[in-house]
């Protein structure tokens, strides 16, 4: 069995978190994972500097709830759609992961997982996405590649994570939905998510 087809069983099982009641705008992301030669990678995206949240950082495509949104999901496959191009009946949504909160930003994120095609035909719109990056899944599941720094915020010890993918270093809001997503993959059940650095997205 593939890495995706188990992925879509177990996300068919996994029973996501949602956070405690909050004031938080609602957000949702697209977490599009793909297969290429046999391979599962993630797509991701090099926001650019021009943007409002999150300048320059590597992200899942996705923003803030609109009013006409019938749901979250549709936010998710919206906002893929006005970043990349993708059709939303060209996504697969194979599940959800646990909302997760950006205190920069102030929004509570809620991922969707989608099965997409190879990234050849995406139509990435320069206002807010300056590259498209691919990255086998394989590599967040290396530990050499993950650390974590425990940092002081608001007088508690809070942890940021960090993976570094060559000329890429996937951290913050990013980071912690990778890591829910490999918690899945690998079938453990995550902890309760610690509230993010007052300086994380």
């Amino acid at each position: 069995m593939s890495l995706l087809a188990r992925l879509r069983e177990q996300l068919r099982e996994y029973r996501p978190r949602d956070l405690p009641p909050h004031s938080w705008r609602r957000a949702a992301v697209l977490v599009p994972v793909f297969e290429h030669d046999g391979v599962a990678h993630l797509l991701l995206t090099k926001r650019t500097e021009t943007v409002e949240h999150h300048k320059g950082q590597i992200a899942f495509p996705g923003g803030g709830e609109e009013p006409g949104d019938a749901s979250l999901e549709e936010t998710a496959l919206r906002e893929t759609y006005e970043e990349l191009g993708l059709e939303p009946a060209a996504v697969e949504v194979l599940g959800r992961l646990d909302e997760v909160e950006t205190v920069v930003s102030g929004f509570a994120v809620t991922p969707f997982v989608g099965a997409v095609p190879p990234p050849d035909r995406l139509r990435p719109n320069p206002n807010e996405i300056d590259e498209i990056v691919t990255l086998p899944l394989a590599i967040f599941q290396d530990p050499g590649r993950v650390r974590a720094e425990r940092v002081v915020r608001g007088g508690r010890v809070v942890e940021l994570l960090y993976y570094d993918c060559g000329r890429w270093t996937v951290w913050g809001l990013t980071a912690r939905i990778v890591r829910n997503l490999l918690d899945v993959v690998e079938g453990k059940v995550p902890e309760a998510p610690e509230p993010p650095a007052a300086n994380e997205p």
